[in-house]
């Protein structure tokens, strides 16, 4: 599985953003997907995550309420939906599929490149 991230940019404190992850292959439908960022200095950190059916969905604090994540499987495609946004949003955002273990844990077998997010205040 390939993944391809991208629909990063500069934006304002309070606008939105939506990100999009496009996956190569005929078995995206069977992975759990994930969102995580890293911030320059800081480690990778969770973001959000979506089961393979779409029907479970999984978020950390910072961002709950603001994100949603989405996927269209027959586009092959998970989205990031970021409302909201806060300075602190700022960082490089991958995107990543089947999960080795839980969701939030940054042990995924597949990642996409980064995109990255730049939140002025």
């Amino acid at each position: 599985v390939q993944l391809q991230a991208f629909g990063g940019g500069l934006v304002q404190a309070g606008d939105s953003l939506r990100l999009s992850c496009a996956a190569s292959g005929r078995t995206f439908s069977r992975y759990g997907m994930g969102w995580f960022r890293q911030a320059p200095g800081k480690e990778r950190e969770f973001v959000a995550a979506i089961s393979a059916s779409g029907i479970s969905t999984y978020y950390s604090d910072s961002v709950k309420g603001r994100f949603t994540i989405s996927r269209d499987n027959a586009k092959n495609t998970v989205y990031l939906q970021m409302n909201s946004l806060k300075p602190e949003d700022t960082a490089a955002y991958y995107c990543s599929a089947e999960p080795r273990r839980d969701y939030s844990y940054p042990e995924y077998n597949y990642w996409g490149q980064g995109t990255l997010v730049t939140v002025s205040s």
